[in-house]
């Protein structure tokens, strides 16, 4: 028994951020079902990564979407929308990531709903929140990062602005939204009343730059001068940084230039006795770095630094880290069957209950595929259809 089972989340949402939310809810044992449209469903069942696709859909949809139901419904049909609602009485979780005051016209927004089921806990994602003059303006991951600062803090100083290689903003949305669920939950179980829950994907990436825009918002508004090489965080000093060696590259971690001078028995480094020019000389100092590493290889390194106790790593790519003894020891991994009798191979929930992780066996499902169980587990079949 996980700690949600029992639960019923009802996921209206699409793309990432909605459905990731309900996917970390399913992993801890909630019953998710996706409401969708006829016909089409979820656009992420046509969005792929280097076209891969597992029968009707893509790959990427069966990652976000493994272990929940399809229910469709056109919103806009009485009959259907009148189900949805008989729906949402029996729900414990909504999830929803229209624009703001899509949910509201057709009938489905949080304080139409609020009064007839106090229970509800009611979750939205946008791209800028519901107010000002970006409430409409279309919450793209990409767009985000840019318009967030992430992007131009990102990379060496004479780069041009560089974003992340994954949907970040995406990603971080999600998760702040379960948190906000879980807490609504929590006071639920006190109070016997649900509540609303709102993200925005500017502000999940601004709260996740809550370190350096303090920084920024308490020092009189400094520009951050990143490193002109083996930049890794505009505000940290040297050595901190991604180093090329002579076979591949190694991270350094938060350390003392001066240990690092005797571990390289480094005359040149060692003149940097001052802490505070370890910042103020960073560029310097990383050069200087930067021409011992590439003298050995990387294993060299590491058992060198490692022997000090001094933070250090290889960097992996993925065949690597997925061959490491350290990566099989977590896991993280399941296969996953499909109807057809094929099974791909996926990430688990990173988290653990008593010891124990969630695996869900069941793919992602096909459009419309639960919509009869659901009609008869629900009993919904006195609307007509």
């Amino acid at each position: 028994m996980f700690p949600l089972s029992g639960l019923v989340v009802l996921d209206f949402s699409q793309f990432l951020a909605g459905p990731s939310a309900a996917l970390r809810l399913a992993d801890l044992g909630a019953r998710v079902i996706k409401v969708e449209r006829p016909l089409t469903g979820d656009a992420s069942r046509q969005l792929t990564l280097r076209n891969q696709r597992v029968g009707e859909d893509s790959l990427l949809f069966h990652t976000i979407n493994r272990g929940k139901e399809s229910f469709c419904a056109n919103l806009k049909d009485p009959s259907d929308l009148q189900r949805v609602k008989n729906l949402i009485a029996q729900a414990d979780v909504l999830i929803e990531n229209f624009r703001p005051g899509v949910m509201d016209k057709i009938g489905l927004g949080y304080e139409a709903l609020r009064i007839q089921h106090p229970r509800l806990v009611y979750a939205s994602v946008t791209g800028y929140g519901s107010q000002g003059p970006w409430a409409d303006k279309a919450g793209q991951d990409l767009l985000i990062q840019s318009m967030s600062g992430l992007a131009w803090l990102n990379g060496d100083r004479h780069q041009p602005p560089t974003p992340f290689g994954l949907s970040v903003a995406d990603s971080l949305a999600g998760a702040h939204l379960v948190e906000g669920i879980l807490a609504c939950l929590l006071r639920r179980g006190k109070t016997q009343q649900g509540g609303r829950v709102e993200i925005s994907l500017m502000e999940s990436v601004l709260s996740m730059q809550f370190e350096v825009l303090t920084t920024w918002l308490n020092d009189g508004h400094q520009v951050p001068n990143r490193c002109a090489k083996n930049n890794a965080h505009a505000w940290l000093a040297a050595p901190y940084g991604i180093y090329p060696t002579e076979d591949g590259h190694i991270a350094i971690a938060m350390g003392s230039v001066t240990a690092l001078a005797a571990i390289f028995q480094s005359d040149e480094l060692a003149r940097y006795t001052d802490p505070a020019t370890w910042f103020s000389c960073r560029d310097s100092i990383k050069n200087l770095i930067a021409d011992i590493l590439l003298t050995r290889p990387t294993e060299h390194w590491t058992r060198l630094l490692d022997a000090h106790e001094f933070w250090c790593s290889e960097v992996y790519d993925w065949k690597t880290l997925f061959a490491s003894e350290g990566f099989k020891a977590l896991d993280i991994t399941q296969r996953v069957r499909l109807p057809s009798g094929q099974h791909i191979r996926m990430l688990r929930s990173p988290l653990r209950i008593n010891g124990q992780r969630s695996a869900i066996a069941k793919s992602a499902p096909r459009l419309g595929e639960d919509t009869a169980s659901i009609t008869a587990d629900f009993n919904l079949a006195g609307v007509d259809l």
